[in-house]
């Protein structure tokens, strides 16, 4: 039996925000946009939902046709429907957040994206839409988010030194922390596991090498543990 909808329905697309982190500033993936409205301007990448896709496939389609970029952390953020957010009709939009190790990707443009190019999240140029308030929303649900689940790891490459790691932290929250207490509270968690390697190529002294141990902590997290940082 086929049924005929009494009111029109809105249009339905999904925004993605990516997160990238290169040395010690936090930068977000953009699109230079091909066609109209704001042709010429940058936006998040995203688009239009297919009637035969979920929205994280959509939203994973959209990353790899815009930007090239596949295989990432993805989730859910928050649903942006103000009437007048797109000039072309009502349009409700589900955005994503995403977090990616810059050296595993290579950025490519594609389809209705004319340029794909990473920004310091403190120096963005004006977006098109209402993506503003979208990026806006991503970073403050990432600042409160890192401290209470183990995401930053996303961002860091396999092997990483505890001053990266700290970095990510200090960047991220926007604010300076106690090394000593830092250290002994990461390393007290039993999460990381010390390489028997240390850093090469730098002026520096060499330091020692950690990776995260995920399995461990998924195995914990069914115990009740519980990560704050």
């Amino acid at each position: 039996m086929s049924y005929k909808y009494e009111y029109p329905r809105a249009a339905l697309t999904v925004d993605c925000v990516v997160f990238g982190l290169d040395e010690d500033d936090l930068k977000v993936l953009l699109i230079r946009r091909d066609m109209e409205p704001f042709a010429g301007r940058w936006a998040l990448p995203g688009g239009f939902v297919h009637v035969d896709e979920t929205l994280e496939t959509a939203a994973m389609r959209e990353l790899v046709e815009e930007t090239g970029v596949q295989n990432v952390y993805l989730e859910q953020l928050y649903t942006f429907g103000d009437v007048e957010r797109d000039p072309r009709e009502r349009v409700v939009s589900v955005a994503y957040y995403a977090l990616v190790k810059l050296s595993d990707h290579r950025v490519q443009a594609a389809t209705d994206a004319r340029e794909a190019a990473w920004f310091s999240i403190d120096d963005t140029p004006s977006l098109g839409f209402d993506h503003q308030n979208i990026l806006a929303t991503a970073h403050e649900r990432l600042r409160g988010k890192v401290r209470y689940q183990p995401l930053g790891f996303e961002l860091l490459p396999e092997k990483f030194t505890l001053r990266q790691l700290q970095q990510l932290y200090e960047t991220i929250l926007d604010r300076m922390l106690d090394k000593r207490n830092f250290r002994k509270k990461i390393l007290g968690m039993g999460l990381l596991k010390e390489l028997d390697e240390v850093e090469t190529e730098v002026a520096h002294r060499a330091a020692r090498l950690y990776r995260f141990d995920k399995r461990k902590y998924e195995r914990l997290t069914k115990q009740g543990f519980n990560f704050e940082i």
